[in-house]
């Protein structure tokens, strides 16, 4: 872990998981079993903490799915080390995956929660190839109704930063 990592987590902390409930959640989850290896999958990097495999549903040949092994259902519960080792996973993927597929781009999500799409409540970033002419489009947006709407929604989510 780099000095910018480290230093990260000092400030930061990380989120104290009941071990009770981990337990628990991970006895049934899918991608608990994959990450020990009693569930079959095509494994494309694994070290101590993360696995990335190919999604067996992707939106494009090449499609990585990327967990750490221990459960944690989403990013609200996934702690700041077990995150920040993630994303280095995604980061080592992302380049692999783009340049095995030369793809002419690469989208990075993680759903949370059932309202944006998460069907599996083990926490998940996918790591999907993109091409100029797929037809794929990115999700609506819209402006705010004014500036007044913006302020007011910039200042709810400062007030919980503190």
């Amino acid at each position: 872990m780099t000095n910018q990592s480290e230093d990260l987590l000092k400030e930061e902390g990380t989120r104290k998981v009941d071990p009770a409930l981990h337990e628990d959640a991970s006895k049934d989850c899918i991608f608990c079993h994959i990450a020990k290896g009693t569930v079959p999958a095509v494994k494309l990097y694994e070290d101590s903490e993360t696995v990335a495999f190919l999604d067996i549903n992707p939106v494009h040949p090449g499609h990585v799915l990327v967990i750490p092994k221990d459960h944690y259902e989403n990013v609200y519960s996934t702690p700041a080390e077990a995150w920040l080792r993630m994303m280095m996973t995604v980061q080592k993927m992302a380049v692999a995956v783009k340049n095995a597929t030369d793809a002419d781009g690469i989208n990075i999500e993680m759903n949370n929660e059932s309202a944006a799409g998460q069907v599996m409540f083990h926490a998940h970033v996918h790591i999907i190839p993109r091409f100029n002419e797929d037809g794929l489009k990115h999700w609506p947006s819209k402006a705010y109704k004014d500036h007044e709407e913006m302020q007011a929604v910039s200042e709810k989510i400062i007030a919980e930063l503190k």
